[in-house]
């Protein structure tokens, strides 16, 4: 009796330490994993307009781009405050075509030592494209009326479909005069000027209404929303021609 007593004490002794041995695991092993493969929280919102915000993915209902997800942070951890609105950019120089399909090197040809406003669209687009066109065209009328020269581009974020003549096209639907450049030309040249200058998208409705403008001599570039009202934008170019270059 004594001796089956002892038998019985040992095997609960045992499966009383597995019980704990199991516990420690999942405090110390399994828990961890869970936590790591939870979801962050956070929210999605519009790269333009910071204040649309929503729980679900989808489109900002102001341009119509495609929200980001941006994760919560802890309130300890501040935002940074936000970068002055000029910056460097380096404009590469990659082989285009115009509307009139003549060859031109983006940089050396459109850019370098001018003042420029560049936005981006694709011709098959019936969102914010004809809108986004529509206000460059009064951008360069208002622009003409002060006597205010600048280099006017909308880069085809769709270069496989946007030939030259589709373009030019393009432009003569909206009126557009000399000093504006539709440009085109190799997917993958596009492909590297649009990652450079920062709006590469995998999805071409998905590209930004975003207006970049500089005074290359000046080494000053601000970005802009495009849909911002003519007059608004025209002042942005207009304070951008008169910086002048840091010593």
């Amino acid at each position: 009796m004594i001796r089956g007593s002892s038998h019985g004490s040992t095997r609960i002794l045992k499966t009383d330490m597995v019980t704990k041995a199991l516990v420690v695991l999942l405090l110390f092993g399994f828990v961890p994993v869970m936590a790591q493969t939870r979801k962050p929280s956070g929210h999605y919102e519009c790269p333009m307009h910071p204040d649309v915000t929503s729980k679900k993915p989808g489109k900002c209902p102001k341009c119509q781009m495609k929200l980001r997800f941006t994760s919560d942070k802890p309130k300890e951890e501040a935002t940074p405050a936000k970068t002055p609105a000029s910056t460097a950019v380096k404009i590469p120089d990659v082989t285009v075509q115009d509307q009139n399909g003549k060859s031109l090197n983006f940089y050396t040809d459109l850019v370098k030592g001018k003042v420029v406003a560049i936005n981006f669209v694709f011709t098959t687009c019936t969102t914010i494209c004809p809108p986004l066109t529509a206000t460059f065209r009064r951008v360069q009328q208002q622009l003409a009326e002060q006597n205010s020269p600048a280099q006017l581009i909308s880069v085809s974020v769709d270069p496989a479909i946007d030939t030259p003549e589709r373009l030019r096209d393009f432009a003569a639907k909206f009126k557009a005069e000399p000093g504006w450049a539709f440009v085109t030309g190799n997917t993958s040249d596009i492909n590297s000027l649009l990652q450079q200058l920062g709006v590469a998208v995998t999805n071409k409705n998905d590209h930004t209404p975003m207006i970049l403008i500089g005074n290359d001599e000046a080494g000053y570039w601000t970005r802009a929303y495009g849909l911002s009202s003519p007059t608004s934008l025209v002042k942005l170019i207009t304070e951008a021609a008169l910086q002048k270059k840091s010593q």
